[in-house]
This record gives C-alpha cells, structure tokens and sequence, in this order.
C-alpha cells in the first residue's frame, strides 16, 4: 500500500465531517474522494498500458484508459 495524497480543502472537510460531525459537506467529500479516485485508477491504467508484460494486456490497457478518458476510435492510435 502507498500514500495518497488529498488536497488541504478535502482534508478539512474530512475532519469537520469526522471530528466535529458537521455533516453540510458531506456531499463535496464524496464528489472530491470520487475524483481522487478516478485519478488513481487512470493513473494505474496509464501504467499497466506503459509497463504489461505482454502486448495483449498493453493493447486491453491502452483501450480501457482511452475510453475512460473519452478519446474517439477515429482519433485513436
């Protein structure tokens, strides 16, 4: 397991949330830690499409991250 890291405005909407029960923010938590998440699975994706043993698993990679990131058949390489 590695760090992650967040941004200071997420943080302290965490504590807030956590600490304090304050429970206004809970929706821009969820939009942020979603976002966050999205990035590490793209960034795993990335990657798995730059470093996949076989061209097989690159070639399943490189789609699955380009239709994540909403990139055209026709435009693709």
């Amino acid at each position: 397991m590695g760090n992650v890291q967040i941004s200071q405005e997420l943080f302290m909407k965490l504590i807030r949330f956590h600490l304090v029960e304050d429970e206004s923010c809970e929706k821009e938590i969820k939009q942020g830690l979603e976002k966050k998440l999205d990035k590490m699975v793209m960034r795993d994706l990335y990657g798995k499409f730059k470093t996949a043993p076989t061209e097989e698993e690159r070639e399943r990679a490189k789609k699955e991250y380009l239709d994540r990131r909403g990139v055209p058949e026709s435009f693709r390489w």
